[in-house]
């Protein structure tokens, strides 16, 4: 399943990145890729523990946090740290690859799974050329580049790739999740039910019929979640 997630981040969250970004210090985002993907690989990376990068994964994380759509399609139960990337100038692009399967938190040495892929846009596409991120599955081939402050929420086992930013830069900040139900498939069905359910509140308000419906949405939950 594809997701977008809107309004992750708010006007005033996105003013404090662009000016957190403005003297941010980057390096070479080659450095926390593995063998496969660093042939593949050409952006930069802010360092993991600078004082922009922690601030901006506070920010992100609190949107998360908010995002009751994130929640319900994502069901995180480990979340790796986020990282902020950026494609311009000569390192502009990352060519096709699929993110490894397990990541280790280098603060915590928590190991975590990467059953979803995140990246949350942080600056307006009309200020750069390119730079879309290319998800290749199951249900086909999509491009997506979203307005600042949005997100894109698609399966870990995805093939997929950043095309060359040929005008302007492209920012984003990108971690994955470890989900509580590993099988994209249940996810997605999970996730339909509940959007559902919810549809059907808004029309109906609260009946016999959206209670046992949220009874099997959970029963579900508790089949395939694991905690």
């Amino acid at each position: 399943m594809l997701l977008k997630l809107p309004d992750i981040l708010t006007a005033k969250d996105l003013a404090e990145i662009q000016l957190l970004l403005a003297d941010a210090p980057w390096a070479d985002g080659r450095e926390s890729a593995g063998p496969q993907a660093r042939t593949v690989k050409n952006n930069q990376q802010l360092p993991h523990d600078c004082a922009a990068a922690q601030r901006i994964r506070h920010l992100v994380l609190s949107g998360l946090d908010r995002s009751a759509l994130f929640f319900s399609a994502a069901l995180p139960l480990r979340v790796f740290t986020p990282r902020i990337n950026r494609y311009s100038g000569e390192a502009n692009t990352y060519g096709n690859h699929i993110d490894n399967s397990i990541r280790i938190k280098a603060d915590t040495g928590e190991r975590v799974r990467t059953d979803v892929s995140c990246t949350v846009f942080l600056n307006d596409p009309d200020s750069y050329d390119g730079g879309e991120l290319v998800v290749a599955d199951t249900f086909g081939t999509r491009g997506v580049k979203l307005p600042a402050g949005h997100a894109v929420l698609y399966p870990g086992t995805s093939l997929h790739q950043v095309t060359p930013v040929t005008r302007g830069q492209r920012v984003a900040c990108f971690f994955w999740v470890q989900s509580m139900v590993r099988s994209d498939e249940q996810r997605r069905l999970l996730y339909e039910l509940d959007m559902s359910l919810l549809a059907l509140r808004q029309q109906h308000g609260e009946t016999a019929e959206t209670t046992a419906l949220t009874g099997t949405y959970h029963n579900l939950l508790r089949m395939w979640a694991e905690v």
